[in-house]
């Protein structure tokens, strides 16, 4: 629990806020997770310790996560992805910060936004633009979305021995619920 303090306040820090408190959310219930079709196994892990806030008023939005925190049915297969693949030693974190467009506090239903900004998974980073969507649901937002990336994007790399049994990109989905601040 000290480590996610530790990280909200390096997201609190990194965003400058200039609006009221009522404008502000944090995510109380946080899910990243991904699925490889991959030809011998599908690989899906999640990560329910994501730490993130997002700003209504300007549509600032960030978050953070551990790799390692990522878990998976097969004990072996987590072995692998962080040893292997992640190398989470050296790249323990993966994160994004940008902005959301296309929201309105006032507006009621689900509604169509887009998410602009960088995303930063095994030490690189790039520029990424994603639909979703974001509900009000009493007093809360809920924010979903589902993009792909490809592992090559991110210098994830694939032992020869494996590279035809494990697909070379992943669908990401993300689910938050915010609370207000």
């Amino acid at each position: 629990m000290k480590s996610l303090t530790k990280l909200l306040l390096l997201l609190l820090v990194a965003i400058p806020w200039q609006v009221t408190a009522q404008q502000r959310y944090f995510a109380e219930k946080s899910v990243v997770s991904f699925f490889s079709d991959g030809v011998v196994e599908d690989i899906s892990a999640t990560n329910s310790k994501v730490t993130s806030i997002f700003d209504a008023h300007d549509g600032e939005v960030a978050y953070l996560l551990s790799i390692k925190d990522f878990q998976f049915v097969n004990k072996l297969m987590q072995v692998h992805f962080n040893e292997k693949y992640m190398d989470t030693e050296k790249f323990p974190k993966s994160s994004f910060q940008g902005q959301i467009t296309g929201f309105s506090l006032s507006s009621t239903g689900k509604q169509q936004v887009k998410a602009k900004g960088k995303l930063t998974l095994h030490g690189v980073t790039h520029d990424i633009d994603v639909p979703g969507t974001i509900e009000v649901v009493d007093n809360r937002l809920a924010l979903k979305t589902k993009f792909v990336i490809k592992l090559a994007d991110y210098d994830i790399k694939i032992p020869q021995i494996v590279w035809q049994n494990i697909a070379q990109q992943v669908e990401v989905t993300v689910d938050f619920m915010y609370r207000p601040l």
